[in-house]
């Protein structure tokens, strides 16, 4: 079933596509915007300033980490396992964002999605892995699994809380960056970012290291929010301010990229985005679904060039 709600995205490798505003695009979804990639719109009055940290800044870093991000994050850490704490929407979303996965991964690795772990052989890396609530039901669906997050506290977390499960505790979690394990010539069949690249400081430099973690042939997966109006009204004034589902300044509106935006820049990266759908929940069963609503939070599928 989740797989009749994914798009295909045939047409992404043509670049024109981005240029030529009287092209035909999917019915269901716009998959480039007829505005420049490098003129981003302004970020609403009450949105929170970026100090110049934009995700569209220029000069490269030494690192894709945001040092204040690390610490919003390092704040919360002890909450990762909190099913009800600062986490909740990432835990409510996690059944979701694994059936993208299934349904994905499966198909380009031409697994069996009905079996108990149709992962079976594949080596993945969860990059930004957090406390491990993505990384521990992948070794779970039978996967070999790294999890790697810069902050030693996410790590410490994680290593105990798998360790309570003899099947997740062979998972291997480093505290370490997609950067350093590029340096270290570290590759996996399957590279998974979920709900990371909002945080880095240079997106573009991110998805090359991403890229370049991933096997030729290899999937790469990723996850963020739309920088659209819908998304700084639900993801930033409901999530935090009205609702406060997360801490106030977990994110920043600025540092959003669109679908348009990242299908560019992982194509730059040699990857090429095969699917994307959105996720989208539903207030009165309290569920993520998928759906072809990719205006606030979406996830996008690719391959890397090669064999």
């Amino acid at each position: 079933m989740a797989s009749k709600l994914l798009t295909k995205l045939g047409a992404i490798r043509d670049p024109k596509i981005a240029r030529n505003p009287n092209l035909p695009l999917n019915a269901t979804r716009r998959l480039f915007s007829h505005r420049p990639i490098s003129t981003p719109p302004h970020s609403p009055p009450s949105s929170p300033p970026d100090n110049g940290k934009s995700a569209h800044k220029k000069s490269k870093p030494t690192s894709s980490l945001k040092d204040l991000e690390l610490a919003k994050f390092s704040a919360i850490a002890d909450s990762w396992w909190d099913s009800v704490g600062p986490f909740k929407p990432l835990h409510a979303m996690n059944p979701t964002r694994l059936a993208f996965l299934r349904s994905t991964l499966c198909r380009h690795f031409r697994k069996d999605p009905h079996v108990a772990r149709p992962f079976e052989g594949l080596k993945i890396v969860d990059v930004g892995c957090g406390g491990g609530i993505l990384s521990e039901p992948l070794a779970r669906m039978g996967a070999t699994v790294t999890g790697i997050d810069a902050l030693e506290k996410n790590i410490n977390i994680a290593r105990l809380h798998a360790g309570l499960d003899p099947v997740t505790s062979t998972i291997e979690y480093c505290c370490t960056t997609a950067e350093k394990l590029v340096k270290e010539q570290k590759m996996f069949d399957a590279v998974i970012a979920l709900e990371v690249i909002e945080h880095v400081a240079d997106p573009t430099e991110f998805c090359k290291s991403l890229s370049a973690l991933t096997h030729p042939g290899g999937a790469t997966v990723i996850s963020t929010i739309n920088r659209s109006m819908r998304s700084y009204a639900t993801a930033i004034v409901a999530a935090e301010y009205l609702l406060h589902w997360l801490p106030i300044g977990t994110h920043q509106w600025s540092s959003f990229l669109t679908p348009e935006e990242l299908v560019l820049i992982l194509q730059r990266a040699s990857i090429n985005v095969k699917e994307m759908a959105g996720f989208v929940y539903n207030p009165l069963t309290g569920r993520w679904s998928l759906s072809d609503d990719i205006s606030v939070n979406f996830i996008a599928f690719g391959t890397k060039n090669g064999q």
